[in-house]
């Protein structure tokens, strides 16, 4: 008998009033609140406005939230169109099911539309995003535990989930993947913001090496689970597009730091990187200081011109005083 284990929430919803409150939910929330904090203190000293990144997450977030729920549904399609399951089901987001690949993917194109509109480049701006990305998985998995869901096999050790018997669940203490993969991501977050500070890493490859670390984790993680999933070639379909992106990421690594070595040193054209984004309080000094140069060279211009008009008037009086003095001789 285990003593020691990780309880598991009894409910994934917590009622403020009549106001439901899903774990899950919460936990996508907060991380997307994190990513996005986070992402804008790096964008602006990086060189960007404030309020940048919030502006692209505008797009980024929407369009990343369907590309992970359109990933989990077709790669786990039988759980929504098989005989007995209910095809609305598939809409019921706060239930969990999303998937990380797809959301990347999407939420990428949704990132370069805003990127597009602002008129800055999608790299940048996505190795500012890379840290803030991965702690908002590392919080986001904290949902499946309100959903008792994505657990790995069955153990004893004492950090062990404890899970309750429920629709497609034993009873039982299991690995808790969860919580594995909420710490590695937070191992990765760590490891790109050291990285991008000891090589000034830029042109998206902070971005890449997020995705290539990750990538080494998820693999060993996703392994563990127990959970229904379709195997190819004995691996489970998320192994090889772990393994997929990482080959990818590091591709892109490596060719990156050929062609286009260093970091961008501007981002966003005309931005200030102090730490409140604002640039007009400094463009109106520097403007002052401009407009009080010009007076003061306008009116040393004058005094120049008059003290020699007074010269050259003085040295016609002596001229004429000479002529007339050697007339009279």
């Amino acid at each position: 008998m285990n003593l020691a284990y990780i309880p598991s929430p009894s409910t994934g919803v917590i009622h403020l009033g009549p106001i439901p409150l899903r774990g899950y939910a919460f936990c996508i929330i907060i991380g997307v609140f994190v990513a996005v904090w986070y992402g804008n203190k790096r964008w602006i000293a990086r060189g960007g406005n404030a309020g940048t990144v919030a502006d692209i997450a505008v797009w980024a977030v929407p369009f990343g939230l369907v590309g992970g729920r359109l990933y989990h549904v077709i790669t786990d399609y039988e759980l929504y169109f098989s005989d007995g399951k209910d095809w609305i089901d598939a809409f019921k987001i706060w239930e969990g099911g999303l998937g990380i690949w797809g959301a990347v993917a999407l939420g990428a194109v949704g990132a370069w539309i805003g990127c597009r509109r602002r008129g800055i480049p999608l790299p940048a701006w996505a190795d500012a995003m890379a840290p803030g990305l991965v702690i908002a998985q590392a919080i986001g998995r904290w949902g499946n535990w309100f959903n008792q869901e994505l657990y790995g096999k069955p153990t004893d050790v004492p950090w062990a989930l404890k899970i309750s018997e429920g629709t497609d669940r034993v009873a039982g203490t299991y690995h808790p993947t969860f919580l594995y993969e909420s710490l590695w991501c937070l191992g990765v977050a760590a490891l790109i913001v050291w990285a991008d500070r000891r090589f000034r890493l830029g042109h998206g490859r902070v971005f890449a090496l997020y995705v290539a670390a990750y990538c080494v984790g998820r693999f060993w993680i996703e392994y563990m689970r127990v959970d229904d999933a379709h195997h190819i070639l004995g691996l489970r379909l998320n192994d090889w597009t772990a393994l997929i992106m990482f080959l990818l990421a590091v591709t892109y690594f490596v060719i990156s730091a050929k062609v286009r070595p260093g970091r961008e040193e501007i981002v966003e054209p005309g931005a200030m990187a102090d730490e409140d984004g604002s640039d007009t309080d400094a463009d109106t000094d520097a403007d002052a200081v401009d407009l009080a140069k010009k007076d003061e060279s306008e009116v040393k211009a004058e005094d120049t011109a008059e003290d020699k008009a007074e010269a050259d008037d003085g040295v016609t009086a002596e001229s004429a005083d000479a002529e007339e003095t050697a007339k009279k001789g």
